[in-house]
Parts: structure tokens; C-alpha cells; sequence
């Protein structure tokens, strides 16, 4: 669903980049409380992890495709703060280094992208789980459902206020909102397996699931027990290099391996753009260096441009993590 250059009116999207700005800024703060020196590294990997699974588009109908957007899936490993942060690193390193996403409209697929699927999403989750006395996997499933169409319906009203095209807004709201939730269906199966993977290994990293998952008790050789997980806070299950380096390996192949097999089919917003006759509004990208397009103009395999892109997000995302987390970090 990125917004290419073109879509939106100057004054759309610099308020949108207003709004983005702020919200960055908010989550900056709020991730302080969220993070310590040993969750940082998971935000990491997280924005990584969505950077190379947005790259693997899936066919949803005849001739159209989507891809995992992330919003609902990195608040519920990292917290929604830091969820936004790693969402907004995702999106700026697609703008700039892959032309994914125009940058006039970096503030607008930020907004929609980042901070809508997040809060909707985080929104969702704990209303799911507390109803659902704590069943993390429904609830990460119903909640990366509901905000994959919640963000194209935010696109839908935001190209009616500013657009560069006129649109009809009931029928391109209709036909944003069905095809997204078709993508969403699948966004809900890859956050609902990803989630009860991590859960499944160290529930002790799943941000949304503390507090409502059962209490894991480990049991040492000399019969010494320790509770991880529950209310009380406790020492981390393990070494955690060895979960990070498993999860970048994972990731590496993904953007490495797995993206030469992906849907060429145009996405959900592009197919809709086509149909409803605004798709023309689009202009050229700033920036078209080697690795635009994901390698195409540059010539370069998109398994190593992929490569790439992982590369930089893991390094910008655990650096931003870092500088975010709490003075106390330490500590936790």
C-alpha cells in the first residue's frame, strides 16, 4: 500500500508529515518504557523482519496482489511505541534507498501505515485478549485482520480530503476496504504464526503477551525453579544471542531467497488506482538509484538488494532502540 510521489496536494502531505513528525516524536518517548538493553535488540530484528516479509507479495484475486503491512504484528512483539518507530525506519529506508513509497508521501504512508495499523491493531489486540482471558494467537490474528482494511479506508479518506484526482469516495472506499480485507487475511495468518513462533520460544520477548500468558517454569539440574513470564519479573529463559541470530538468519533468507518467488501482480492500492482511474496521478520517484525497485534499475538481484535493505533497517532500527530506551535500562 505504499503512496507513491504525486497522489497528494503539497498541503495534504505536509500536514501528514506534521502528523507523522509528531507521532514519532510521541513514541520516541513512550518506547523508553518499553525498552531495555535486552528487548532494543528485538525491536531490531523485528523491523527487519517486516521489511523482508513486506517485500514477499501474495496473490489475493485475479491479477492483484499484497503484503504484509506490520503494524499490528511489531506493536504486539516490541509495544506499540517502539512499533511505530520500527514501522517508520521500515518505511523511510523503502522510500529512500528502493523508491517504495514517494518521499512527499513518506509522512502520509508513515501516518497510515505506521501509526494507524499500530494503534488499531494494539487496539484490537488487548481488547481481544482480555475478552478472550488471555488467548495471545486469536487475538494477534483479529487484530492484524481488522488493521490492514482500517488503514486503506484512512488512504480512502485522506486522497477524498487532498488528492490530486477526484474520486468517487464511497465506491473507491468499498473497493479499497474488500480488497484489503483479502490481503488482511493473510496479514492476520503471518502475525498469528509469527507471534506464536516467538511465543512458543521465548514468551518472554512477546511485549503484548506479559501479564496474559501462563507462567513458564524452568526446572534446573539441582531442582531449582525459576517462573518466567506471569506478573513477576524475572531473569531472561537463556541466552538471547542465540534467538536474535536464529531470527536474522530467518530474515536473510526471506529477503534473500524467498522474494525472487514473489506475486509481480500490482498491490492492492495500485490495482485500485488503476480501476478507479487515478493511478496516472503518480510521478517519477526523487531517487532512482541502483537499488530502486528493489534492484530492478540498478540491475541487481532483488535477493541482494533485499539483502541490502535488511541489512540497513536492523542497523538504523537497533541504533534508534538503543538511543530510545529508558536511563534505567540496565535494571529491568
Amino acid at each position: 500500500m505504499h503512496v507513491p510521489d504525486g497522489f497528494f496536494n503539497a498541503a495534504t502531505s505536509i500536514s501528514a508529515g506534521v502528523v507523522a513528525a509528531a507521532g514519532v516524536t510521541v513514541c520516541l518517548r513512550g518506547a523508553r518504557r518499553e525498552l531495555d538493553d535486552r528487548t532494543a535488540p528485538m525491536a531490531g530484528l523485528v523491523a527487519a523482519f517486516i521489511f523482508a516479509v513486506q517485500m514477499l507479495n501474495f496473490p489475493v484475486a485475479a491479477g492483484t496482489s499484497g503484503h504484509l503491512l506490520g503494524g499490528a504484528l511489531a506493536a504486539i512483539l516490541v509495544g506499540p511505541y517502539t512499533g511505530v518507530l520500527c514501522m517508520a525506519v521500515v518505511l523511510l529506508v523503502q522510500g529512500v534507498f528502493f523508491a517504495d513509497g514517494g518521499l512527499t508521501a513518506l509522512g502520509i504512508n508513515i501516518t497510515i501505515m505506521g501509526i494507524v495499523t499500530v494503534v488499531v491493531g494494539w487496539g484490537i489486540f488487548r481488547l481481544v485478549a482480555g475478552l478472550s482471558r488471555g488467548r495471545v494467537a486469536v487475538a494477534a490474528f483479529l487484530a492484524a485482520l481488522v488493521s490492514v482494511p482500517a488503514s486503506a479506508l484512512a488512504f480512502t479518506l485522506l486522497f477524498w480530503i487532498g488528492g490530486t484526482a477526484p474520486i468517487e469516495v464511497g465506491a473507491v472506499a468499498a473497493a479499497m476496504g474488500g480488497v484489503h480485507v483479502l490481503i488482511g487475511i493473510g496479514e492476520a495468518l503471518i502475525t498469528a504464526m509469527t507471534v506464536g513462533a516467538v511465543l512458543a520460544v521465548r514468551p518472554d520477548l512477546v511485549y503484548g503477551a506479559r501479564g496474559l500468558t501462563k507462567p513458564l517454569v524452568l526446572r534446573g539440574a539441582e531442582g531449582a525453579t525459576t517462573t518466567v513470564g506471569g506478573q513477576e519479573p524475572v531473569a531472561t529463559p537463556g541466552k538471547l544471542k542465540p534467538f536474535l541470530l536464529g531470527g536474522i538468519g530467518l530474515t536473510l533468507v526471506l529477503a534473500g531467497v524467498v522474494s525472487f518467488f514473489a506475486s509481480s501482480s500490482p498491490d492492492g492500492l495500485e490495482a485500485v488506482a488503476e480501476n478507479k482511474g487515478f493511478l496516472g496521478q503518480a510521478t517519477d520517484h526523487l531517487m532512482t538509484w541502483g537499488l530502486a525497485d528493489y534492484g530492478e534499475v540498478g540491475g541487481i538481484p532483488v535477493g541482494v538488494a533485499g539483502i541490502v535493505g535488511v541489512g540497513l533497517v536492523l542497523l538504523i532500527a537497533g541504533a534508534l532502540a538503543y538511543a530510545a530506551r529508558g536511563r534505567d535500562a540496565a535494571k529491568v
